[in-house]
């Protein structure tokens, strides 16, 4: 078995063609005769045929050859390009960095993270996915997201940087019974109907598990994935729904506090631990901890 042909092969041949002798190559590519022969006879034997001959005046290409140097010139042009393309793409201040985030980030704690980090490093590129929290960790598993915004408690395999702290609160219209109030237990809404994230995500599960603990099986009338058409679907007197103090009002909604001490939900920043944060990502992580109040304290 003669070995593996690599990229570096191709190269070294494109230069024996450009020379036309052994010795010449070589001592222009900085490697011995025997080696660069040996770089030769690889890729001979693994495409079958003789790419050069050997003349008293060093080689020449044979019509075979003609056609492997032509793809070679190609494949070590495109692994140049992909090469360039992963330097700029790494690169510290020019890089890009692919970033994951809840639907409900998008108008609020996002631009404020982004706008922070464009004025600290305008040169990097931020990839943005909009999505749900379960096809964030795909995602973040696969590597098409280096980092992902999103509610997560601790997970093997994952690393949290706690960015914010969001209450929750009851959404009604500005004329329900419960507007003019200012705390409400969640155990006053068994008979109202709510308007809720459907099941699967994130903030369903935590709206759930408040219910459940308050004794409570909500009555559902509406379900969407978008927090903000919760809050106008209750503006049109579709039901209640519990969001994020951040969407209350901005339909004319009237947001009332909930008595519940959990009704709060934690937005992180999450990363893989099993793999190295390409620098842009590893600088735009250091720039939302820096913006963080205090070590591991949440923003907000």
């Amino acid at each position: 078995m003669i070995g593996i042909v690599q990229v570096r092969d191709f190269e070294w041949l494109l230069a024996l063609a450009e020379h036309g002798h052994v010795t010449d190559a070589a001592a222009a590519l900085g490697t011995s005769q025997p080696t660069l022969s040996r770089a030769l006879a690889r890729i001979e034997a693994e495409l079958g045929v003789r790419v050069f001959e050997r003349v008293p005046t060093g080689v020449v290409t044979t019509a075979d050859g003609e056609l492997v140097l032509e793809s070679a010139r190609e494949l070590v042009a495109d692994h140049d390009r992909l090469r360039a393309r992963l330097a700029n793409r790494l690169d510290p201040d020019t890089g890009v960095v692919r970033l994951a985030f809840l639907d409900s980030m998008a108008t609020t704690l996002l631009p404020q993270l982004l706008r922070g980090f464009h004025e600290a490093a305008p040169g990097i590129k931020v990839v943005l996915s909009q999505e749900p929290a379960h096809d964030i960790r795909r995602d973040l598993d696969r590597g098409a997201a280096e980092l992902g915004l999103t509610m997560t408690g601790p997970e093997d395999g994952y690393a949290r940087l706690s960015v914010q702290v969001e209450r929750l609160v009851v959404v009604v219209p500005p004329t329900h019974r419960l507007a003019r109030r200012k705390r409400v237990d969640l155990a006053e809404l068994s008979d109202e109907e709510m308007v809720m994230i459907p099941p699967g995500f994130g903030h369903r599960a935590l709206v759930d598990e408040l219910f459940a603990e308050a004794g409570v099986t909500p009555r559902v009338s509406f379900e969407s994935a978008d927090l903000a058409t919760i809050e106008g679907l209750v503006a049109a007197g579709l039901g209640l729904g519990i969001v994020p103090e951040v969407f209350a009002g901005v339909s004319g909604t009237v947001g009332v506090g909930l008595t519940t001490p959990g009704a709060r939900r934690t937005i992180s920043l999450v990363w893989r631990t099993d793999r190295p944060l390409a620098p842009p990502a590893q600088r735009f992580l250091d720039h939302v901890r820096d913006q963080v109040s205090g070590p591991g304290d949440p923003l907000g």
